[in-house]
């Protein structure tokens, strides 16, 4: 018995430490560049070291600009037909690779993301002098945490949440077993208070459908949700088709104070 004790107590040793450690080559599994620097991607210093890229597709009839944060295994370069998507209903949107994605410099971790997000914002705001009422953060399954982050800590108009998770470490284990975690959406959600929409897809095999569910009853009011049946982690809109469309336009425009 005391010899399973020591074998238990080992191996959860060893798990702290590949959480505390080794947890970021897990969490971002940083795809090779799927673009080139050109005249359309900006570059944003994030740091007296580090640029990161970004690109800005406007619509000069949008109210509002979509902060978009994509997910873990994706670039920017990838994501431009969801981008110009969002344009084409009606919004401008912005996007950048965190470090060490894309052609960023630096490297990924966790307080890179974060800083990343920031600069991005500071962009909007700063240089392309967007109001921060007329700002949409969104996020997608990692960028969830960006953009839970930065509704919590800036002034933005609303959040758009898809396919989020409530911990980093929590979308493997399910249950806290690490005193520690990265990504923390559970707790930082509490500080939103801004309408925020959470959209995921039931038969999601990466975040559990119920981090979701719990992450939307943990936010505060104004809050709407769509869960799309038959669709999995990163096919909503697709599966979902004119519904998702219409749930996010109907949120901007029935929930969001028209600045």
């Amino acid at each position: 018995m005391f010899r399973i004790l020591i074998y238990l107590l080992a191996a959860y040793g060893l798990l702290v430490i590949y959480a505390y450690f080794f947890s970021d080559y897990k969490i971002f599994p940083v795809p090779d560049s799927s673009y080139r620097d050109s005249s359309r991607i900006i570059k944003i210093k994030v740091s007296d070291k580090n640029k990161i890229s970004a690109i800005y597709f406007p619509n000069k009839k949008a109210t509002y600009t979509i902060l978009f944060s994509h997910g873990n295994a994706l670039d920017i370069g990838m994501i431009v037909p969801s981008l110009l998507e969002f344009q084409s209903h009606g919004f401008s949107v912005f996007s950048y690779d965190y470090e060490g994605y894309g052609t960023s410099e630096g490297k990924p971790t966790e307080a890179h993301a974060y800083e990343d997000a920031y600069a991005a914002y500071r962009y909007l705001t700063q240089i392309l002098h967007i109001p921060p009422k007329h700002i949409i953060v969104y996020g997608h399954s990692l960028g969830a945490a960006m953009a839970v982050e930065l509704a919590a800590n800036k002034p933005v108009a609303g959040v758009i949440l898809e396919s989020p998770f409530l911990t980093a470490f929590r979308t493997a284990t399910q249950i806290p077993l690490v005193p520690f975690d990265k990504f923390n959406n559970l707790e930082k959600i509490k500080k939103i208070r801004v309408p925020i929409l959470v959209i995921q897809g039931k038969e999601d095999d990466v975040v559990p459908f119920w981090q979701g569910q719990y992450l939307y009853h943990q936010a505060n009011s104004p809050k709407f949700f769509l869960w799309v049946d038959h669709a999995n982690h990163s096919d909503v809109a697709l599966v979902a088709g004119k519904v998702y469309w219409q749930t996010i336009n109907d949120f901007v425009k029935q929930n969001l104070r028209q600045p």
